[in-house]
């Protein structure tokens, strides 16, 4: 998910953008070139996972330059393109960091080069921003890169779009060895540390980032701090440094703070950065703490979340995005709920992960606005995520990559085991 202020806030500037189109109005088109199936018959999993690669290819290479730089567009479809005056295209850098570690994830020629492609783009924003000091912003208008130019589209400077980014670049790295993406990677952590670390607010950990006009976010995210503590534990690995092992230790026990007596993880803090904010309650604070440390303590936050915030839709059964709204299935969420049970590997793991597996390759044939490759972010629109944005039934590129690495059980939390 591309956040809201508790985490990553690029859908606080999403929400923004689409806010124009409310007033217009939407409609949603059902869509569907995909090759055809027996509809009564399960989708295959070798071809829906071939599929969904396919919808990524077509994405990256959509929007190019003649320096071999692309940018794939986030959403398509459905809300984001059915208006005659509106077409939503902004690329935001989480989607496109998912992006890069599921092409590593298989590790195909043609996938590394994409990888490389998107990760080249996100080097060529970092070091063409206006600031300049090692960030990237919360999203970029792909028909601007493939000009040639950089075109801010979502200008925040948020923590958990900072620590993605990194971790795609580390990916990265340790695909192809070359030195340019530990570089940005570093960079990037560098500017994580200097700008939202706090050792004065108990309990320690990183803030949010920075607004578009350099004023700082004093609360801290769950969410945050658990990309945080994925990304440096990778960068610990990757040079040898064991200050960045420190630092991750930092960002996982904020996280190990915000878990409830009831098991589960709530939000973050408040603005005083130090009291609970324990409403609403989101899927990824209780799915990421689980995959990106591994630690036994959230097998619990993972029970709690079968228990609380699974989504019934039609056809459709999965995860929800919070407990605002559990009348809509998300399917990115689902794709990460399946990833952390795959890696906890309990009693009855096995077949929740086949369950939610299998409603997202029913998504991907049959949703609507689909495309018979892609996946949809959620089984209808307008799912609530209690945090002042909607989601919309469009494909989406996040949602995608999630499916496929959940399919994969690749952990991008983690560097790959050589």
């Amino acid at each position: 998910m591309s956040g809201s202020p508790r985490r990553s806030a690029p859908w606080v500037v999403a929400a923004a953008l689409v806010a124009a189109a409310l007033v217009a109005g939407a409609t949603t088109a059902a869509s569907g070139d995909g090759p055809a199936e027996d509809p009564t018959a399960a989708p295959d999993p070798s071809l829906s996972v071939s599929l969904a690669y396919e919808f990524l290819d077509a994405r990256v290479d959509e929007f190019c330059d003649g320096a071999g730089h692309c940018l794939p567009r986030s959403y398509q479809g459905g809300f984001f393109t059915d208006l005659p005056t509106w077409d939503f295209t902004p690329s935001f850098v989480y989607d496109d960091a998912l992006v890069v570690i599921a092409y590593t994830a298989r590790g195909l020629p043609d996938d590394i080069r994409r990888a490389q492609a998107v990760g080249d783009t996100l080097l060529f924003v970092q070091a063409g921003d206006p600031i300049g000091d090692g960030r990237v912003r919360t999203s970029y208008e792909p028909h601007g890169i493939r000009q040639g130019r950089i075109e801010i589209t979502g200008p925040g400077t948020f923590t958990g779009n900072q620590a993605w980014t990194g971790m795609a670049l580390a990916r990265l790295f340790h695909a192809t060895g070359e030195q340019k993406y530990l570089d940005g990677a570093l960079r990037i952590a560098e500017w994580i540390q200097t700008n939202t670390a706090d050792m004065e607010r108990a309990p320690y950990g990183y803030t949010g980032g920075q607004l578009e006009n350099g004023s700082s976010l004093e609360w801290k995210s769950t969410e945050h701090n658990t990309d945080i503590a994925g990304f440096f534990t990778q960068l610990s690995q990757l040079t040898g440094d064991s200050v960045w092992a420190d630092r991750a230790a930092i960002a996982a026990t904020f996280v190990t703070a915000m878990q409830s007596a009831d098991g589960r993880v709530d939000t973050g803090t408040l603005l005083d950065g130090s009291t609970v904010n324990t409403r609403p309650i989101p899927l990824d604070a209780q799915t990421w703490s689980s995959i990106a440390t591994g630690d036994p303590r959230y097998d619990v936050s993972l029970d709690w979340t079968l228990a609380n915030l699974i989504a019934t839709d039609g056809q459709y059964q999965g995860a929800s995005i919070s407990d605002a709204d559990v009348s809509k299935v998300w399917f990115e969420g689902s794709g990460h709920l399946a990833l952390a049970l795959t890696l906890r590997d309990a009693v009855g793991d096995a077949d929740r992960v086949e369950s939610l597996l299998s409603s997202i390759r029913l998504a991907q044939r049959d949703a609507p606005n689909g495309d018979g490759k892609g996946i949809v972010a959620t089984s209808t629109d307008g799912l609530d995520s209690g945090f002042g944005d909607l989601y919309y039934a469009s494909l989406h590129t996040g949602a995608t990559a999630w499916y496929l690495l959940a399919a994969a059980g690749n952990n991008p939390f983690s560097l790959p085991v050589d």
